[in-house]
Order: C-alpha cells, then sequence, then structure tokens
C-alpha cells in the first residue's frame, strides 16, 4: 500500500563508512529509508549494509547496488547482509529482475526499479506482473542545468505511475523547495543526498524537509 504521506530517505553516497555514519547518527531518527549509496557499496563493500543495519534496526535499509545482471548472486549477497530493499536497473534483463524478484520477496524485502532512458510502460506492466511495484524518477543532470523546477510533462508521467498503483520515489538533487511541485501525487519517498548530507547541520536539513512533507501530505 502507498503511503498516503511521503517517506524520507537520505542517500549515504560518500567514500567511506565512517563519513556516512557522522550523517546517519544525526539523522536517523528524522529520516525513514538509509540509502548505502552505490559509492559506499563500491568503497566498503556489503559490510557498510550490514552495520547500517545492526546500528538502525528500525529504518528500511537500501543497498543501492544498481543490479544490471548477476541478480540471483547480488541479490543473494544484498538480502543476507541484512538490506530490506535493493536496486534494480531498467535496463536490466526481465529473468534478471525476477531472479532478484524472487530472493527479495522470499526474505521480507522489496525491489526499486531504477529509471532509465528507453524504460517503458510494457516493461514497467512486466516488472509489476512480477510483484514490483516500487519505480524511482530521477531529474537529469542535464535538467538540473535548465535551472529549477520538474517538467510538467514528467511530472504527468509520475502521476500517471502512482495512479496505476506503482511507488513512486523521488531524486535529483532535491531541496524542501522543491517538494511542493509533487501536491497531489502519492509519492512513495523523496530521496536527499547531498541537501542533506553537505548541510552544516545535517538532522536540520533532514527536519526541514520532514516539516515540508507534513505540511504538504499533511
Amino acid at each position: 500500500m502507498v503511503a498516503t504521506q511521503p517517506m524520507l530517505q537520505v542517500a549515504m553516497d560518500t567514500m567511506d563508512l565512517d563519513s556516512a555514519l557522522k550523517t546517519t547518527r544525526l539523522v536517523y531518527d528524522v529520516v525513514d529509508i538509509i540509502e548505502v549509496g552505490t559509492i559506499l557499496c563500491l568503497a566498503e563493500g556489503l559490510g557498510a549494509v550490514k552495520t547500517i543495519k545492526t546500528l538502525y534496526p528500525d529504518n528500511l535499509v537500501l543497498a543501492d547496488v544498481r543490479v544490471a545482471e548477476a541478480g540471483a548472486l547480488i541479490s543473494k549477497m544484498v538480502f543476507d547482509a541484512g538490506a530490506n530493499w535493493i536496486s534494480v536497473l531498467s535496463s536490466a534483463a526481465l529473468p534478471t529482475i525476477e531472479t532478484v524478484a524472487k530472493e527479495a520477496f522470499s526474505k521480507g524485502g522489496d525491489v526499486q526499479i531504477e529509471l532509465q532512458e528507453g524504460w517503458t510502460k510494457e516493461k514497467a506492466n512486466q516488472w509489476k506482473a512480477l510483484g514490483i511495484t516500487q519505480v524511482i524518477f530521477h531529474k537529469s543532470r542535464d535538467s538540473e542545468k535548465l535551472g529549477p523546477g520538474w517538467d510538467p510533462e514528467l511530472l504527468g508521467v509520475i502521476k500517471s505511475m502512482s495512479d496505476e498503483g506503482f511507488k513512486v520515489s523521488i531524486t535529483g538533487n532535491l531541496n524542501p523547495g522543491d517538494l511542493s511541485v509533487f501536491k497531489g501525487i502519492p509519492v512513495y519517498s523523496f530521496v536527499a543526498g547531498r541537501a542533506i548530507r553537505a548541510a552544516s547541520d545535517p538532522r536540520v536539513a533532514a527536519e526541514e524537509f520532514k516539516t515540508e512533507i507534513q505540511k504538504i501530505w499533511q
């Protein structure tokens, strides 16, 4: 079931675990989801996932490994490390996505599909048939260069996916002031990275996101 109020996810794309923990210890009780980012997974291995889940058992933990192939093995490693969610690229072959879904669901976990250029509604319906409903929309770096705001056409696609039962998460250099554009859309979660990690006070930054979410989706 899609939450009536979006969750808040903090992305830990740091080069080492110590740096990530400096932030998580400040915000774990404000955010809902802790993302062990791709960079952190590469730098520290899945031990980072295990450590964060051990320290923060009440948070959902996403291992942002972005599976493209070898789905059965990677997903087993990820869920054995204690992750709740695993990320998969939309370009992955359907059999790969299916093996990840089977492992995730057998462990009580979930799968988040990272939508890349070229994804289609037909492919999305194939994922849905496997029981996968989580998708994540990125605001591209090229779009960021054009200035603030989100393309109205993309917002329409996001709303359409939500209306069709997908749990839609949003990321892309988000700040609290960006969230109001999604009013009326049942967003599943907002993902903030630098806006929280690089803030002078990460806890205050996370609380500002939460306050804005509560104000818009009260």
